[in-house]
């Protein structure tokens, strides 16, 4: 066996800063161009809805494609993943830049797609590989989980700021771009990380995670917290724009507080959660959605027109959510370092789509100008997570 992990020469907060654009183009490559959707259509000659399918092709491609790249970075080694992964992605988004018509479109998509789920997953990986069983691990996976968390709210707008200056095209020429830069910083500065041992043995670990109760508790556990911000950002420019009738500017200030609530928690949990414990860590997480939810309900009841009766519940929720994200990874992943890509491409996929069925089931649910689809999300998936933790016995020796 041939390990590399003192080979990795960066800090923390170096390291960090070498990480977040990877996955933040992956991010911003699914919405980017989500304000100049007609525009295209019209360039394309197709339905405004065909480009916007694309969207959803590129969700479900980020999510299927790590459980792909995730062996292969576990058997061939995080950097040859990696660099792969940004090389399809920056020719993909060259290529978007360019087409005419809209079968390339869908090509060069999925190509895209690709690409930034071996970006993802490797990202991931690598953080598991350097700071598994480690108190930074939390604060790592919280710092890249709230940065990803502002992508849905930013993309659109940066969108629409480039494609007001060149026009849409300029809008993957950026992400091209950006993604050209890092993969000379990965070709230059990227260290592997993970140990390249036995293959056959990596192949039965294929399945591994999935027989593990504690993985599907803090996979749930996760899908609960990043579902609650699926719910809060698609409904609360209807309830803050529409029904308190605030402006776009003021709304997205407005939701960058949500942001900067959840990057501050994300700094507290890395410090307090060594001495909590990953289980006790979470089960708080869910505390906090769990009175959010209370108050949102409350607020609806009582102060419907009143902007804090919203904002502070998604404040708390901010701290649910950023605790999800910092905990939940570290605690699934702890018993699978020998397949660490594998189990973070399962853990991201099946959490991404609990997150995205339950938050678009709690949306469609209830009038999306009101509390309720938050309120009613906060007080049932976080009590479910609660439940689960009782009935479920983890082991005591993963410190959980």
């Amino acid at each position: 066996m041939r390990s590399n992990f003192t080979r990795w020469p960066y800090s923390q907060a170096a390291t960090v800063v070498m990480l977040v654009p990877f996955n933040l183009l992956a991010a911003l490559g699914m919405d980017l161009y989500l304000p100049v959707v007609p525009g295209m259509a019209e360039v394309l000659r197709v339905e405004a809805s065909t480009i916007q399918l694309t969207l959803t092709l590129y969700l479900v491609i980020l999510g299927a494609g790590q459980l792909v790249f995730g062996p292969l970075s576990d058997r061939y080694g995080r950097r040859p993943v990696l660099v792969a992964g940004a090389l399809s992605f920056s020719i993909a988004s060259f290529g978007l830049a360019m087409v005419t018509s809209p079968g390339w479109f869908f090509v060069w998509r999925v190509i895209q797609a690709c690409g930034a789920a071996a970006c993802m997953v490797a990202v991931f990986a690598t953080v598991r590989d350097l700071y598994g069983g480690k108190p930074e691990g939390s604060a790592v996976y919280g710092t890249l989980g709230a940065m990803l968390a502002v992508m849905p709210a930013a993309g659109p707008v940066l969108g629409a700021f480039l494609d007001a200056w060149q026009g849409w095209r300029s809008i993957f020429i950026a992400l091209g771009a950006g993604m050209t830069v890092m993969l000379f910083v990965a070709l230059s500065a990227w260290r592997e990380t993970c140990s390249l041992g036995d293959s056959r043995a990596r192949r039965t670990a294929l399945l591994e995670p999935l027989r593990s109760r504690r993985f599907w508790w803090y996979v749930v556990g996760y899908g609960a917290g990043m579902g609650a911000f699926f719910v809060c950002f698609s409904t609360s420019p209807w309830l803050i724009m529409e029904r308190m009738r605030l402006s776009q500017i003021v709304f997205s200030m407005l939701f960058a507080t949500i942001a900067v609530t959840m990057m501050i928690a994300s700094r507290i949990i890395g410090n307090v959660a060594p001495r909590w414990g990953m289980r006790r860590s979470l089960q708080r997480g869910m505390a906090c959605l769990l009175v959010a939810g209370v108050l949102l309900a409350l607020g609806e009841r009582l102060a419907p027109d009143a902007l804090l009766s919203a904002l502070v519940p998604m404040w708390i929720s901010g701290f649910g959510i950023a605790i999800a994200n910092a905990v939940a990874p570290n605690g699934a992943l702890r018993d699978f370092d020998h397949a660490a890509g594998t189990a973070t491409a399962w853990f991201f996929c099946i959490g991404g789509a609990f997150s995205g069925i339950t938050g678009t089931a709690a949306a469609a649910l209830f009038p999306v100008d009101t509390r309720w689809p938050m309120a009613a999300y906060c007080l049932t998936l976080p009590l479910f997570v609660l439940a689960l933790s009782r009935k479920t016995t983890l082991p005591a020796a993963n410190h959980l």
